[in-house]
């Protein structure tokens, strides 16, 4: 690979490698069956499951460490924060601090975790006359040390506050694009939450979703600063070629910043997720759910958490789960709810 513009190829592990500020990058595409009168998956389809830590497709889907509703039963974090952006299927979200919700296709939560919450977040199979598909993307990003120890808050994002920006290039190729962070052509993001390194714009913080037609180019937006890092996505698709140089699907691209890049999409759709930020550029120390600058800081969050429970875990389930019948809606720690 020689380019000018491009610093790096990788073919895509799990989770996604990502660079400064931000930590970690997973992408979920799981084809969950039909539920049962719980929401979960039916007792006769767990076997051949390592249940409880189920990180391997079988039948199309994970259970991850889900025992009978697939997703995340409730765990801690500190000092940084979560955005999940779904694709298709649901989201149920309960945290320590009361407060709850259930998000689905276009919809976007921003969590700060900051001095520490548990949080649950589950996939319930809420069908039960047709399959229930899920597919989203969670991002860690980072919290710089003046900032890991802010309160604990969750901001949802839903479909139709987050930007959709078409562009259609000389051929007549569309290229569809969700601006979760930063702008694109004059078109803004929503605010993120409060504490978030993403809310000062100067710090360059853009994540898009990116979905082109085939034979499509799109030019990525070029950032006004030169100090950022710009990581490509492209997991699906047949092949692509930017400056030159031909990249097959599920790769990582890491790109120049501030050069003017044209993405000419191969003979089918492809899709993209767009990472980009000013670093921190402090020292990182995690131990699993935390995440903090020093071994002494990470030592004191098993402590605080020991002792404190980040708050204690105010519902009746590990795995918990909103009725069947329960729309999109969000119940924020002060009472107040929002219902889509």
């Amino acid at each position: 690979m020689k380019s000018t513009k491009i610093l790096q190829v990788k073919p895509l592990g799990f989770p996604w490698e990502t660079q400064d500020p931000f930590l970690f990058c997973a992408h979920h595409r799981d084809e969950y069956p039909k539920g049962d009168d719980t929401m979960g998956l039916p007792i006769s389809e767990l076997e051949g499951r390592s249940i409880g830590q189920d990180f391997t497709i079988k039948d199309g889907f994970r259970m991850y460490h889900g025992s009978h509703i697939p997703g995340f039963p409730y765990h801690p974090h500190r000092g940084f924060e979560t955005i999940t952006i779904n694709k298709e299927g649901f989201v149920d979200h309960t945290d320590s601090l009361g407060a709850a919700g259930r998000f689905g296709a276009g919809d976007v939560q921003w969590m700060t975790a900051g001095k520490g919450v548990q949080h649950s977040e589950m996939f319930p199979m809420i069908h039960e006359d047709k399959d229930n598909p899920l597919e989203i993307f969670q991002v860690w990003l980072n919290l710089p040390k003046a900032s890991k120890f802010v309160e604990p808050h969750f901001k949802m994002l839903w479909e139709d506050m987050v930007p959709l920006v078409k562009e259609t290039d000389a051929n007549g190729g569309i290229t569809e694009v969700n601006v979760i962070a930063g702008g694109l052509n004059g078109v803004k993001a929503p605010s993120p939450t409060p504490d978030s390194w993403a809310a000062n714009p100067e710090n360059g913080v853009m994540i898009l979703t990116i979905k082109m037609d085939a034979n499509a180019q799109w030019v990525i937006p070029v950032s006004e600063y030169t100090s950022v890092n710009k990581s490509l996505y492209f997991y699906k698709g047949s092949e692509i070629k930017i400056a030159g140089v031909t990249i097959k699907e599920y790769h990582l691209i890491q790109l120049k910043p501030n050069e003017t890049i044209t993405i000419e999409n191969g003979n089918t759709e492809g899709y993209f997720l767009l990472l980009q930020g000013k670093p921190i550029g402090e020292p990182v120390v995690q131990y699993g759910p935390f995440v903090m600058n020093t071994q002494t800081e990470i030592q004191e969050a098993f402590v605080d958490f020991k002792k404190t429970q980040f708050g204690g875990w105010p519902w009746p389930n590990q795995e918990q789960v909103h009725d069947r019948s329960k729309g999109r809606f969000a119940l924020h720690s002060d009472g107040n709810e929002e219902i889509k």
